[in-house]
């Protein structure tokens, strides 16, 4: 949807993809991710959910603790959750995450039907922190992809109880972050997975639990209670793991063939409760599985879902007998990544393998359940909606076959079995954009990219930064110098914030009346360049370079070490400034001066001790200052001015 990827592309408008099972949702992401030029990550709820979408956990990318939240300060049983207060100490990251977070431009969350409003809420206090932006999610935008008709937020009865008195409801859209993100709902149509017009009519019914368009009378037709396959290949969808388990265990027993047993290989850090399929395969020949990915040959002889038969085994091979066509073919094995995003020199996000899990890409398919037929496609089913099956399974699982004709029912589907949740089609028609796409790509794409470049100059941080600086300045023995610093710093600081603040102010005014056609754009882009220019000329001339040789001299002495360290970490984060306005755009239009480029590089080598004590004599300083100075000894002092080649002449001369 070429439309969809421009809105993504430029704006900074959230969206929440969606659509009917077999609509394509995963594709549209693959093709995302290799056209998109932003800088973004992929995050899941579950951690097989983030492996098969090639991204990372919720949980573990921002370290949140898997614990019920509650939007408050105000005190909570810490039994039942934890408030904001008893969050924020997890937002400790390392440097190289810090990085990672504030170079983000856009985060996917896929399977969101599966997200909680509480685990979105600690994802926008952990950005809005991090990032020093209060705008929601730290003012990165969202791709929120799933279909909320599907599986839903899995919710203990103890965390429903106190979440219920925070949260409208369990789900994504319910979170608090949300009510000031405009986010926009976008429907995928076209359904690819059945083609049959009237068993999709039956589909749509059930999932709108539609009772006056539902045929039940067509649909339970399909109803044979003492059905048993005999030549065909069937799956069965069960409602829990021990069902299906059951049913495999008892099929494979049956077999009288001898079993053998593969184990996977498992590199580095990967997670036991993130697996795939089993560790260790237990198969025989005759019994039937079920493909778990795309075929990545080029013969593509089998997709995610696909049923096959055992044909031949050995310690080292495994063939199979494909449904359907009959063609047997001999099995590879498949690797899948555990990983984490990191920053490149160039401050890109890249992806780092952390571990691999290596085994048959299949599993025992008699039977599986609904949570992990998600995103499959059969020929065949056996479904059996009379067991306790939750809020969206009954829609899953018809939603998992071709055809009609492909079910056969186990037990009648009645209206108990469906079951409706007006919230959720509240939601979704009250943010249905599909018609506007374009004129919304033609509202915000100016106010984007102005937007971009008031994020880029605002140095509203760099006040909060030297009020932190200064707190580390105590027991500095140059206390004039460090107070003319501080005090500069401060008194520079707040200007450069009150002319970020009118910046924003002079340019909404602008786009304005660009909009109402009383200006032209290059009246915008010359303040944009003045403005990008400006903040570079005063922050590198009177912040970076008289902190950078201020460091230089600290650097070397005893007793300064935390204050050096925070002193680089300030200059560290003034760098990262300085490079964001040398790159800064408008419409791809690049802002920066390189004529005003000045040297502001912070990488300050550490100067050997005698070359400081050397610089210090050369200026003036008697060796006895100096020793008092650099908490050295008189004879180290004079050690360090012999090793420069002065005599004892020319010492005593120069005090």
């Amino acid at each position: 949807m070429e439309e969809l990827i421009e809105l993504l592309e430029h704006t900074n408008r959230s969206v929440f993809l969606t659509g009917k099972a077999g609509t394509g949702k995963t594709t549209f992401l693959n093709h995302f991710v290799e056209a998109t030029r932003k800088k973004h990550i992929i995050v899941a709820p579950t951690g097989i959910a983030a492996i098969n979408a090639g991204g990372v956990t919720i949980h573990s990318l921002f370290a949140i603790p898997s614990r019920t939240f509650v939007p408050t300060t105000e005190h909570v049983d810490p039994n039942l959750a934890m408030n904001i207060n008893e969050l924020f100490p997890h937002f400790k990251y390392r440097k190289e995450k810090l990085d990672l977070f504030r170079e983000i431009e856009l985060i996917i969350i896929d399977e969101v039907s599966m997200l909680r409003a509480d685990l979105l809420d600690m994802m926008d206090h952990s950005l809005r922190r991090v990032r020093r932006n209060q705008l929601p999610f730290g003012g990165a935008q969202l791709l929120l992809i799933g279909d909320l008709y599907q599986l839903p937020p899995v919710v203990r009865d103890d965390s429903e109880r106190i979440l219920s008195k925070y949260y409208e409801t369990p789900f994504f859209f319910s979170a608090k972050a949300l009510q000031n993100v405009r986010l926009i709902t976008v429907e995928l149509t076209k359904v690819y997975r059945q083609q049959d017009e009237e068993f999709l009519e039956i589909l749509d019914a059930v999932r709108h639990a539609d009772f006056h368009e539902l045929d039940f009378e067509k649909l339970n037709s399909r109803y044979h209670p003492d059905f048993e396959p005999e030549n065909e290949t069937y799956i069965h969808l069960c409602s829990h793991n021990r069902m299906a388990d059951h049913i495999n265990q008892k099929k494979l027993s049956e077999l009288e063939t001898e079993s053998l047993f593969y184990k996977a290989s498992v590199i580095g850090e990967f997670k036991e409760t993130q697996y795939p399929i089993d560790e260790t395969l237990e198969l025989k020949v005759g019994a039937q599985i079920m493909f778990i990915r795309n075929d990545s040959s080029p013969e593509k002889n089998f997709y995610n879902g696909k049923l096959a038969e055992i044909s031949y085994l050995d310690e080292d091979t495994i063939k199979a007998v494909l449904d359907e066509s009959n063609k047997e073919i001999t099995l590879t094995t498949e690797v899948w990544e555990q990983k984490r995003y990191t920053l490149d020199a160039d401050k890109n996000i890249k992806t780092e393998v952390l571990g691999s899990f290596e085994q048959y890409p299949i599993r025992l398919a008699w039977a599986v359940t609904i949570h992990k037929s998600q995103g499959l496609t059969f020929d065949r089913v056996i479904i059996d909606a009379g067991r306790s099956f939750a809020s969206g399974q009954v829609y899953v699982a018809l939603s998992r076959c071709r055809t009609l004709n492909g079910i056969v029912l186990k037990s009648e589907i009645s209206q108990n079995a469906i079951f409706k949740d007006h919230r959720i089609e509240d939601f979704q028609n009250s943010t249905h954009a599909n018609d506007s796409l374009l004129q919304i790509i033609e509202h915000e794409k100016y106010d984007y990219t102005l937007h971009k470049v008031q994020m880029t100059v605002d140095a509203g941080w760099v006040k909060e930064a030297v009020v932190n600086w200064k707190e580390f300045t105590v027991g500095i023995p140059d206390r004039e110098k460090v107070n003319t610093l501080s005090e500069d710093f401060e008194r520079e600081s707040e200007h450069l914030f009150k002319v970020s603040e009118k910046f924003k102010k002079v340019i909404r005014l602008k786009l304005s009346d660009f909009i109402n056609g009383e200006i032209q754009w290059n009246e915008l882009e010359e303040k944009c360049i003045g403005a990008v220019n400006f903040f570079y000329k005063n922050i590198a001339e009177k912040i970076v370079l008289p902190l950078k040789n201020f460091y230089t001299e600290t650097t070397g002495t005893k007793g300064l070490k935390t204050f050096n360290e925070e002193t680089k970490k300030f200059l560290h984060d003034l760098e990262e400034y300085i490079e964001r306005l040398k790159a800064c755009c408008l419409l791809d239009i690049p802002l920066f001066n390189k004529e005003i480029e000045m040297d502001t590089s912070i990488i300050v080598g550490k100067k050997p001790t005698h070359i400081l004590t050397f610089e210090l004599f050369d200026a003036g300083m008697p060796p006895f200052e100096i020793a008092e100075k650099r908490n050295l000894t008189l004879a180290t002092v004079y050690r360090h001015l012999t090793k420069m080649g002065l005599t004892e002449v020319e010492r005593t001369f120069k005090q």
